[in-house]
């Protein structure tokens, strides 16, 4: 179930390159939750890693976690989709 709430969410990513040529990451729908790193490869690893400390961090404190429920967990197969700029 948390395998899949990160793999939806990382599905919704937006991504685009910097003036410098590094990337930036970022879930709409989390806010402060973005990455970035020299390669898009890279600003996807750094953004998975932000979106599983994120999630830890709510699940610690109790706090509601936007599209994460539980108890109406669907049986469906998320696959991720990847968007970039």
């Amino acid at each position: 179930m948390i395998t899949e709430y990160i793999y939806t969410q990382l599905s919704r990513a937006k991504y685009k390159m910097l003036e410098d040529g590094s990337y930036f990451g970022e879930i709409p729908r989390l806010k402060g939750v973005w990455g970035n790193g020299d390669s898009l490869e890279s600003c996807r690893e750094d953004l998975r890693e932000t979106l599983e400390e994120w999630l830890i961090l709510k699940l610690q404190d109790g706090d509601k976690i936007p599209g994460f429920n539980p108890k109406n967990r669907s049986r469906a197969r998320v696959v991720p989709i990847l968007n970039h700029a």
